[in-house]
């Protein structure tokens, strides 16, 4: 885990997933922020803290935590507090924060409606919640693999667990539909390969080619692929896609 946090950290600034993911998320947390910049800020699980920093902070006052020590390490250069906690038990008073995030973290919890009460929990009422998560069990594998992944979402089970911990959804999409097929013959081409399956590849270092950075002009015009079904995806939800993001009011 060490390791994929390190390569993140890398990547995130200039790989086109993580720049077509901040193209579906900011203006998501834009709409709730309502052009604020007082508003408490908490990201749940925060990895190495770009998003903290280039996405939360300017909302106003972040604070991050994360379960990995590695992770907490990374997210320093955020510049904002952290701790060290679990989902399961968010080591802050109930009601104090306008924005909670959760990016790419509830895939790999064990109790993933206790984790949404928890962050509901924490929010002030009219507070929003933006969360993203991966997506359909066909997708299984790759550099994910070398994560422990728990499960993965529909857009049904992410609505009933967020509804379930009293929030009310405004939008429910998939993200990266336009990669989907492609993905999804990566996967069946991988499984085809042998024996040995995702898990083994991603621990081996097979699959880092996911997150290398491709050659400028495709990077770019990845990245451009991506920012245009986000401004779809916010009027037209996608049908599918290798994650799947929420948005909800408490």
């Amino acid at each position: 885990m060490d390791e994929a946090l390190e390569l993140t950290s890398r990547v995130e600034a200039t790989h086109f997933w993580f720049r077509g993911f901040r193209s579906f998320v900011a203006p998501a947390i834009a709409e709730i922020a309502g052009g604020r910049r007082d508003l408490y800020v908490l990201d749940c699980g925060c990895g190495t803290g770009y998003n903290l920093a280039t996405l939360l902070r300017p909302c106003g006052r972040a604070f991050g935590f994360d379960l990995t020590p590695a992770g907490l390490a990374f997210a320093r250069s955020a510049g904002v507090p952290l701790a060290r906690a679990n989902m399961s038990a968010i080591p802050f008073q109930s009601g104090r924060f306008d924005l909670v995030t959760s990016f790419d973290v509830m895939q790999y919890v064990d109790e993933d409606e206790a984790v949404v009460k928890e962050m509901a929990r924490v929010m002030k009422p009219g507070g929003g919640l933006v969360a993203t998560a991966s997506a359909m069990d066909m997708l299984r594998g790759g550099h994910a693999g070398t994560w422990p992944e728990r499960r993965r979402y529909t857009t049904s089970r992410m609505r009933s667990i967020v509804e379930g911990a009293g929030l009310q959804v405004r939008q429910l999409t998939y993200l990266f539909a336009s990669l989907f097929p492609a993905m999804l013959a990566a996967r069946v081409i991988q499984r085809a390969g042998g024996a040995g399956g995702a898990g083994e590849a991603g621990e081996a270092g097979g699959d880092d080619w996911e997150m290398s950075v491709p050659a400028p002009p495709i990077n770019t015009a990845l990245t451009w692929m991506l920012a245009a079904e986000a401004a779809l995806s916010r009027r037209i939800p996608m049908p599918v896609g290798s994650s799947v993001m929420v948005v909800a009011r408490k």
